[in-house]
């Protein structure tokens, strides 16, 4: 027997869908059986041993519960534990339900047959959603509704040409089966619009935006303070453009934006790692049930085996940058003009400090004008939804690093933290016009020095768009066009320098992945993040002042 234990992964593989399948098969066959005559041999034996009410009840029930089987069958196919035992229930109820209707055996033999097709496969259902948090889909609601109004247009035709000319109580009985058909009909019916009008009014709608005065966002910091699976950029929830879908156990969240039909998460779930594929499917029926088109935006590779389990393409969009803090060092020739440059700004008296959140009004009044010079220079105004900006709100929820200049602030830059000091990172990065050339080098090699003081491992410098794709003739089509654009587009943006600035430091690259259904909805959601990310149309138009303008040190590769 040792080849059917070789053949069960492949079976457990299947199993979902084929048994959605047969059980949905089996719902309309009690819908259309309920709706049809019943055999006037096998009637008149069953009223001998039967009392008439058990017949009628059974035929009433046996309506709904192939009702109940059709539903079913969409949480089987989306692997729910909880189906699974509902289904391993109303499958043999059924069947002794098709005795007492009208000793249909035929169908109480196949239920019992799905039944012991269904009883083997548990493992097949690992997802442990309850049946209330089922998102079931308008298409599944259509198709449901769908086969009912089939069932009854079946019967409809069935009673009109039944033939009874040759049995005398025929028609009396065939009056009592029209009774029972309109009765279990009109059941079903009244079941189905319950249905819809619970998902219309318990399905969860579109998340609303979670802002700083809202209760859930202090759940948000409580997550992101504990949390056993957290990036740096994590810290992004707090900045109040989000939507959040958090897991039953309240120790989880997935954070994602909103734009036309396109659903954005950002990174993967933060909270419990045995939480985040549970969080990722959710999002994945929420959006299919309000037709939108879900995304997963800036996951690394450890992710990939759950996007590959949730069925999405999956394109490479770029690399992100990692500093390993314990073999970070300015010696040698390689650092030599990253060792001039910070202690020309030290010698010239940058002094650098680490503030804890929530600064002063008079300081955060300093940093603002600070920002505003800074934005004065360069293109597009203040970023979000994958990029921070500066609200005195946000800016508060972190510690600040700051370079002095004979007692001014001259330079800032927000850090984000992760729970466990595994790494650390910084956001919104700004200087003052008058601030020294090389400033953000002074700036860096203080935050590499202080994290390595503080325990952190590493120092994450952010990504490189388009970084890293490959241009061979048989690459895909998303990783050649990202290629030439990362080669030839430094007039949209500056690619090339992104990946030289942060090249400096020597970091660990690591590649970044946008996830989707299906492949051709990449460019656009690729599209939708940009304009997430820039504010629309109007953020992304916004011209950058002239190069002139700028201060001689333009670290913006580095933001």
């Amino acid at each position: 027997m040792r080849w059917l234990s070789e053949f069960r992964p492949a079976v457990l593989a299947v199993a979902p869908k084929l048994l959605a399948l047969l059980t949905a098969v089996a719902g309309v066959m009690l819908m259309a059986s309920g709706a049809t005559p019943s055999d006037p041999m096998r009637f008149l034996w069953l009223v001998q041993w039967a009392p008439l009410i058990l017949i009628e009840i059974s035929h009433f029930l046996s309506s709904i519960l192939g009702l109940v089987l059709v539903l079913l069958a969409f949480g089987l196919s989306r692997r729910l534990d909880a189906a699974w035992m509902a289904a391993a229930v109303v499958l043999p109820l059924a069947a002794a339900l098709a005795l007492f209707k009208g000793f249909n055996w035929e169908e109480s033999v196949a239920l019992l047959a799905i039944q012991g097709l269904l009883l083997p496969c548990h493992e097949a259902f690992p997802r442990t959603a309850a049946l209330s948090r089922m998102e079931i889909t308008p298409g599944w609601l259509a198709s449901t509704v769908a086969a009912v109004l089939g069932a009854g247009l079946l019967g409809y035709w069935s009673f009109r040409h039944a033939d009874y000319a040759n049995v005398s109580w025929a028609p009396m009985m065939a009056d009592a089966d029209v009774e029972r058909a309109i009765r279990a009909f009109a059941g079903v019916a009244i079941v189905l619009l319950a249905v819809g009008v619970w998902r219309l009014l318990a399905t969860p709608a579109t998340p609303r935006v979670v802002g700083d005065a809202d209760p859930d966002f202090s759940r948000v910091r409580a997550i992101l303070a504990s949390a056993d699976c957290a990036e740096p950029a994590s810290n992004l929830a707090l900045l109040g453009d989000k939507r959040f879908i958090f897991s039953e156990s309240g120790k989880s969240f997935l954070m994602f934006g909103v734009r036309g039909r396109s659903w954005v998460a950002l990174g993967a779930p933060v909270g419990r790692r045995d939480e985040r594929l549970e969080l990722l499917w959710r999002f994945r029926e929420m959006a299919d049930a309000h037709a939108a088109r879900p995304g997963i935006y800036g996951v690394g590779p450890e992710d990939l085996p759950d996007l590959v389990e949730l069925g999405f393409s999956i394109q490479k969009t770029g690399e992100s940058a990692a500093v390993p803090l314990d073999s970070f060092s300015l010696e040698g020739r390689r650092r030599e003009t990253l060792r001039r440059n910070w202690r020309k700004t030290g010698e010239g008296g940058g002094e650098f400090e680490v503030i804890p959140p929530g600064p002063s009004p008079e300081l955060m009044a300093e940093l603002q004008s600070i920002s505003d010079q800074w934005l004065g220079h360069h293109a597009g105004g203040e970023k979000g939804f994958s990029m921070g900006g500066f609200t005195p709100a946000y800016v508060a929820e972190f510690p600040i690093a700051l370079v002095r200049v004979e007692g001014r602030i001259v330079a800032f830059a927000t850090l984000w933290l992760a729970p466990k000091r595994g790494s650390f990172s910084m956001d919104l990065m700004r200087y003052s016009n008058d601030a020294p050339k090389n400033v953000m080098d002074f700036l860096f090699v203080e935050l590499l020095q202080w994290g390595r003081e503080q325990g952190y491992e590493a120092f994450e410098f952010g990504m490189a768009p388009l970084a890293g794709l490959d241009d061979r003739p048989l690459a895909p089509i998303m990783s050649r066009v990202g290629n030439l654009l990362f080669e030839r587009g430094e007039e949209i943006y500056n690619f090339r320098g992104v990946r030289r600035y942060k090249d400096k430091y020597d970091p660990v690259w690591q590649p970044r992945y946008l996830a989707a259904p299906h492949k051709w909805a990449i460019p656009i959601l690729l599209a939708d993040v940009g304009l997430l990310s820039s504010g629309g149309v109007a953020g992304l138009t916004r011209r950058s002042p002239k190069p002139a303008d700028r201060p001689a040190d333009t670290p913006k590769a580095a933001a």
